[in-house]
């Protein structure tokens, strides 16, 4: 019997339903370029939340501050249809030492957007700087850390950017299979995310009791957390590079996935069509700057049909709900230029409204990045507070600080 079934044979319970087997690459869908560890190339089990394998992370590869580290596959459902199996790759790090009695409490962690390719995927390239500086602190606060690469980043199918089920089901399967598979996790989670990922991490809490009831989610922390609830204003005449529009040609491909019949110029202007065909390969970081490098920004690079297109897709990125059972963390930079604040606070003052507790925080001066770890000093408190029971104060209406 090969290892891998003998680990499968080990982790999942006798009799569970099989289904498909993993979909073939898709080149157009930016597969490719990872190792074999990343493709399933036996039966998805149905059953979600299930260790398929792990291998060891690289030392260049994880944090500093884990005691053990490795690279994980495990299975969840597709959130696009709802129903059928898929892989799915992260990243799982414990903490040096010996675990709490009942475990280490867990940091669910959604990462922000690093492209749609499989080679984007956060646990095949090296953490960013910021990203390993943040997520040491939580190692080292005791905190064990499951990271979802989301569904299609990594493993063979498209990645549907920025659409919340999907993600929540990647987030929420990654639990389940961590705490099966390592009895030292503590069912005590709390999920953490920013940019694309805080979305997924808000999204992640309001379909959690439904998707996942056994996971004991206890708070949310979110930072430049984006909110679609009207369609996007037209873009203003500016001659000005906007690396925003590195984020719309992903969008742009992820239209295309819901609707094929969206052809490249009906989206974007013939200035902008040879980036949107880079963007399946490229990560965000080199997509900035080719979008810099050729001037782009949203008045040239859209074309009349993008705002169509996402008024129909927005149901797809739009939360299922703005009440949270659990107390919500928000932190934005009032110079976010990613994620305006504007939108970032109308989430603040609609989840407040339907009843539910948040701590928000507005850092003047920050952008959407320094915002990451500027929050900490308030994050790593709140945490500490919903995994205790206290109160959360809300604070619904931040002054900028």
């Amino acid at each position: 019997m090969r290892p891998c079934l003998i680990l499968l044979a080990i982790l999942l319970p006798a009799g569970l339903a099989r289904a498909a087997g993993a979909p073939a690459p898709d080149p157009r869908q930016g597969d490719g370029g990872v190792s074999a560890f990343y493709t399933w190339t036996d039966d998805i089990p149905k059953s979600p939340g299930h260790m398929l394998r792990t291998e060891p992370l690289d030392a260049d590869h994880g944090l500093a501050a884990a005691g053990r580290q490795m690279r994980i596959l495990y299975n969840s459902t597709d959130g696009i249809d709802g129903t059928t199996p898929v892989a799915v790759s992260g990243a799982f790090f414990l903490p040096p030492g010996t675990p709490p009695a009942g475990g280490w409490p867990l940091v669910a962690w959604a990462h922000g957007t690093t492209g749609i390719a499989d080679v984007c995927a956060p646990s095949w390239q090296r953490r960013t700087e910021r990203d390993a500086r943040y997520l040491n602190t939580w190692l080292r606060q005791g905190y064990a850390i499951v990271a979802t690469d989301y569904q299609g980043l990594g493993t063979p199918g498209p990645h549907p950017y920025l659409a919340v089920r999907p993600e929540a089901y990647s987030v929420l399967d990654s639990v389940r299979a961590v705490q099966t598979a390592f009895p030292e996790v503590a069912n005590q989670v709390v999920l953490v995310g920013q940019s694309q990922g805080a979305g997924a991490a808000f999204a992640t809490a309001g379909l959690a009791a439904r998707y996942a009831p056994e996971v004991a989610v206890r708070g949310t922390v979110a930072t430049g957390v984006p909110f679609t609830n009207e369609r996007p204003r037209p873009p203003e005449p500016s001659n000005t590079p906007d690396r925003v529009v590195a984020y719309m040609l992903y969008i742009g491909v992820m239209m295309q996935q819901r609707d094929p019949g969206l052809t490249a110029d009906s989206l974007f202007t013939p200035r902008a069509q040879p980036l949107f065909e880079a963007a399946r390969t490229t990560c965000v970081g080199p997509l900035f700057r080719k979008v810099e490098d050729a001037g782009l920004n949203r008045s040239n690079a859209l074309a009349p049909g993008f705002g169509k297109a996402f008024t129909a897709a927005v149901v797809d990125l739009q939360y299922a709900t703005l009440r949270l059972p659990q107390p919500l963390f928000v932190g934005t930079g009032a110079q976010d230029h990613d994620v305006a604040p504007s939108r970032q606070l109308a989430l603040v003052r609609n989840a407040c409204a339907v009843g539910t507790v948040v701590e928000a925080h507005l850092y003047a001066g920050l952008d959407h990045s320094a915002t990451v770890n500027a929050s900490l000093k308030d994050s790593v408190p709140f945490v500490r507070k919903v995994l205790a029971g206290e109160r959360i104060a809300p604070v619904c209406e931040p002054a900028a600080e």
